[in-house]
């Protein structure tokens, strides 16, 4: 009953996955929350409390927030913000009604969840608030603009966040992963047949040449891809460490873009960029 809590969510598969089995091992009492009732009850048969937290759902927000209030005697050292999703396509075949159902998933709910959470360490003094952002945050790819724009605005939002807690013993931080081994372009499917209307597309050679292969064929994993523990490791410094950082890079394209955005001009950032 004396462990530290925290509660990650996005737990089903990949960073999430990881990250719970990571932290319980390191004597954390976990949380683990899914957005599917059948994931939730896998999580549970691997020993873990499973909330039901959908992030498009206020309501599942709140009930699982309760529900763990409710087994932690109203304390939680910790949040970790990871469910997301893709919605690959250009940003001129993106409809607005798609940018408004990732925005809800990828950035409302975590800002509800936060929110949420913040009176919870206030009123105990302490506390860790860490978002799963990505590469994507700070430089942008091509045929990513919805999932692009989502990391970009959770970066400013946390930014801002980071600096308002400063002397609140609530200390904020970014996890900023690359290529990390996940479901999220299996999951990104369903969202691209949905909204993407790409056959129409003035640039329907492009995706059928580029997109559609990289989407439905197996490739293996990507050039310096990394397991999710690569996240997970990152996860435990800073919700351990005395004075974690703002940010934490994981993989060796997150470096590497991390120096070019510093050294290079725009147009030479693009160029690189365009490529892939």
């Amino acid at each position: 009953m004396n462990a530290k809590s925290i509660l990650i969510t996005g737990c089903s598969s990949g960073i999430g996955h990881a990250a719970a089995h990571g932290l319980r091992a390191h004597g954390w009492r976990v949380f683990a929350s899914c957005r599917k009732p059948e994931d939730c009850a896998r999580l549970q048969s691997e020993g873990f409390d499973s909330p039901l937290i959908d992030y498009a759902d206020s309501v599942s927000i709140a009930a699982g927030l309760a529900e763990v209030l409710e087994a932690t005697g109203g304390r939680l050292d910790a949040l970790f913000n990871n469910g997301a999703f893709a919605c690959p396509g250009l940003v001129e075949d993106l409809p607005t009604d798609a940018l408004r159902t990732i925005f809800e998933t990828n950035f409302f709910g975590w800002h509800d969840l936060t929110r949420r959470v913040i009176p919870v360490m206030r009123a105990q003094g302490h506390g860790r608030i860490v978002q799963c952002s990505s590469v994507l945050g700070f430089v942008t790819l091509p045929w990513r603009g919805a999932y692009n724009s989502t990391k970009f605005a959770l970066e400013g939002l946390n930014d801002t966040l980071r600096i308002e807690m400063t002397g609140t013993g609530i200390h904020v931080a970014l996890i900023e992963p690359g290529p990390v081994t996940s479901k999220i372009r299996q999951n990104a499917i369903p969202h691209f047949e949905r909204w993407i209307d790409w056959e129409k597309s003035p640039r329907a050679e492009d995706y059928r040449a580029g997109l559609q292969k990289r989407l439905y064929e197996d490739r293996g994993p990507d050039m310096f891809e990394l397991p999710a523990l690569a996240v997970t490791k990152k996860l435990i410094h800073a919700v351990e460490a005395r004075r974690p950082r703002a940010r934490y890079y994981v993989t060796t394209p997150t470096h590497l873009m991390g120096a070019l955005k510093r050294l290079l001009p725009t147009r030479a950032l693009d160029w690189v960029l365009a490529r892939g």
